[in-house]
């Protein structure tokens, strides 16, 4: 299932700025919904700062979206987040706004999960944006925004996705437990859940074609617009959460999925 990306699709029309002369972070913006976020943000005005595990896809979404700040960052890492922030600081006081993107995705039964498998699927999904966050407050102030990109299995129970489905649901606690404890501060802490979008994740889950045929329409019949999203739609709704538009929303978790969990 490759991606489709129209990197317009989602901005024609609106004539918005809504990001001018911002700084906004986006953590894990090399393939997918991440980098489609990178672009919908730079198109609406914002100096984009990405972040990326693998040197070879940050330099390609680098060179892709041109005029954006590339360093690496393996969430998982604390020496890695160390480092990170070194070098963001040293490129700006400021954030006012962070897409949490990072994440990876192991499916299988749950009696073939292992500890090791295990702590690495939390490491990213959970506990590394718990600490990455923790390490970027200093640059958050009054008025800024973060937001996490959760999903839809934090909600429902899909056979064997267990401990990615833990991993969503601890992130999107998160994101609500924030909400509340930095109100004070005046940062806007929300979620988007997207349901199933065509992205290079799938081909990261060690499946065998035939395998991931079968997942595919499996997954299908769950949604209601009888099809998978593009990583354009979920963009433009984490875009949204991240922007002063959304400045009445706090906790909340927006949920882009087809109408999977609404009918």
């Amino acid at each position: 299932m490759p991606a489709i990306i129209n990197r317009n699709a989602g901005n024609q029309g609106t004539g918005m700025n809504r990001f001018d002369q911002q700084h906004v972070l986006v953590i894990g913006a090399t393939t997918g919904i991440g980098l489609a976020t990178a672009h919908r943000l730079q198109q609406e005005g914002a100096h984009v700062i990405l972040t990326g595990q693998s040197p070879e896809r940050l330099q390609q979404a680098a060179a892709e979206l041109g005029e954006a700040t590339a360093l690496p960052l393996d969430v998982a890492s604390a020496a890695s987040r160390e480092a990170f922030v070194t070098a963001l600081r040293a490129r700006t006081d400021r954030l006012d706004a962070v897409i949490y993107n990072a994440g990876i995705a192991a499916f299988g039964p749950f009696e073939g999960f292992d500890e090791a498998a295990f702590d690495h699927q939390m490491a990213v999904n959970f506990k590394g944006a718990f600490f990455t966050v923790q390490a970027l407050l200093p640059l958050l102030g009054e008025g800024s925004s973060l937001v996490f990109n959760t999903s839809i299995n934090n909600q429902v129970g899909m056979p064997h996705s267990t401990v990615y489905a833990a991993s969503k649901a601890a992130l999107r606690s998160l994101s609500r437990t924030l909400a509340g404890e930095l109100l004070p501060q005046g940062i806007r802490v929300n979620a988007v859940s997207p349901g199933p979008v065509e992205t290079p994740i799938y081909q990261k889950l060690g499946l065998p074609p035939e395998q991931l045929q079968a997942m595919a329409g499996q997954v299908m019949g769950n949604v209601p617009l009888g099809r998978f999203g593009q990583p354009d739609e979920i963009a433009a709704a984490l875009a949204f959460a991240a922007s002063k538009d959304a400045s009445f929303m706090v906790g909340e978790e927006l949920v882009v999925d087809g109408g999977w969990t609404g009918l």
